[in-house]
């Protein structure tokens, strides 16, 4: 998912503190659908993950926009309280060890974070309902 798409905006870079709450979209799944997904700042280094536990089909931020730990250190899945390293998603305590969140392509320029993904599209029309 990180590779395909066009580049869009998602918020300014001063909605992102070091540790503090991501800004959550939308993108386009392999089969067009749409996927939550989210960018947060650690090290004054922004990512972005699609917004789903690799252990269970859970979204990982507690509250909407709420993904690290207390300390700011760790991601963590609201499900069971895996934690994540926030620069690269990998699973560094819980059920799915060494796993991680699917990444996407993201960078802070020009005062703005923007991601890489497919746009999301949904047909106007049901699957056998007339034109």
């Amino acid at each position: 998912m990180s590779r395909s798409g066009a580049w869009f905006d998602v918020c300014a870079s001063a909605d992102l503190l070091d540790g503090g709450d991501g800004v959550r979209f939308e993108c386009a799944g392999a089969d067009g659908l749409p996927r939550s997904a989210f960018v947060v700042r650690q090290d004054g280094r922004v990512r972005a993950f699609v917004n789903r536990c690799p252990h269970r089909a859970a979204e990982l931020d507690w509250l909407p926009g709420r993904f690290f730990d207390d300390a700011g250190l760790y991601l963590v899945c609201s499900m069971h309280g895996a934690l994540f390293e926030a620069d690269t998603g990998d699973c560094v305590a819980g059920p799915c060890l060494g796993d991680r969140p699917a990444p996407i392509a993201c960078e802070a320029r020009e005062r703005r974070v923007r991601v890489r993904c497919a746009p999301v599209s949904l047909p106007n029309r049901f699957p056998g309902s007339a034109p």
